[in-house]
Parts: C-alpha cells; sequence; structure tokens
C-alpha cells in the first residue's frame, strides 16, 4: 500500500503564492490611490490660491436704448489692481456693448456701478472675466 499525501497542512508554510500577489496588489493600489487623491487636492488648492481675481454682476439694467448700467461686485488682494471685462447683448443674441473696467481701488472688495454703452437695446449684460493686471 502506498501513501497518499494529498497537500501541505493549512498555515504551517507561510501564505501561498496567491495570497501573498493579493496582498501586494492591495498595497500597491492602496499607495496610488492615496498619491491620486494627493495630486487632484494639490490641483484643486492650485486653481483656487490662483483665483486673485474674482466678480460677479449683482444687477444690471437697460436704462436706455444705447446704454446699460451694471452693478459689478469684485473681490481681489487689497493692492492688486485687475481688469474686467463686461458685455451686453440684444435679444437675439448679438453682441451690443462691450467694456473693460480698471479695478484699481485701494480695498479687498469693490462695488461699483458701470455704464456700458451700446448700438441698440441690450436684454443682457454679463461679466466675461476679471484678471490682474500684471503692471507693466
Amino acid at each position: 500500500m502506498t501513501a497518499v499525501r494529498e497537500g501541505l497542512p493549512d498555515g504551517r508554510y507561510g501564505r501561498s503564492a496567491d495570497q501573498r500577489t493579493d496582498r501586494k496588489l492591495k498595497i500597491i493600489g492602496g499607495v496610488l490611490g492615496v498619491a491620486l487623491v494627493g495630486v487632484v487636492g494639490w490641483a484643486g488648492a492650485s486653481y483656487i490660491s490662483g483665483q486673485d481675481l474674482s466678480g460677479r454682476v449683482i444687477t444690471w439694467d437697460a436704462v436706455s436704448d444705447s446704454a446699460v448700467t451694471v452693478r459689478l461686485e469684485v473681490v481681489k488682494g487689497k493692492d492688486d489692481t485687475g481688469v474686467c471685462t463686461l458685455r451686453s447683448q440684444s435679444e437675439n443674441g448679438a453682441e451690443v456693448g462691450r467694456k473693460d473696467v480698471i479695478i484699481d481701488q485701494r480695498t479687498e472688495q469693490v462695488d461699483t456701478e458701470i455704464t456700458v454703452r451700446t448700438t441698440k437695446r441690450a436684454t443682457t449684460a454679463e461679466l466675461v472675466g476679471c484678471t490682474v493686471a500684471d503692471g507693466s
């Protein structure tokens, strides 16, 4: 009679190759996941901190067929100077007015009213964007 060996006793000789591979993959996946979260967080923080000047239109009013008044609020660094671009459009979506406004007040929040001249009656006024002036 011959003895038949069925296998090694469980747990006696350490983990199997499959278990070691699974553990390594979990560790690598965890490290890569943490790195990805770090990169996304860094990119988000860089983007937000790079926004030196932000503005928004509070109200606007078409005061005539050739002008619209816009109340603009801008948040910036106290000593920053910036340029905000406003535009107005007619009912069919055509641009009828555009104006660049220099924001150079020495405060962190500027609330100002601007008149934008138009070529015909405006049905909307919007802020295209604000940028920091480079001072050169």
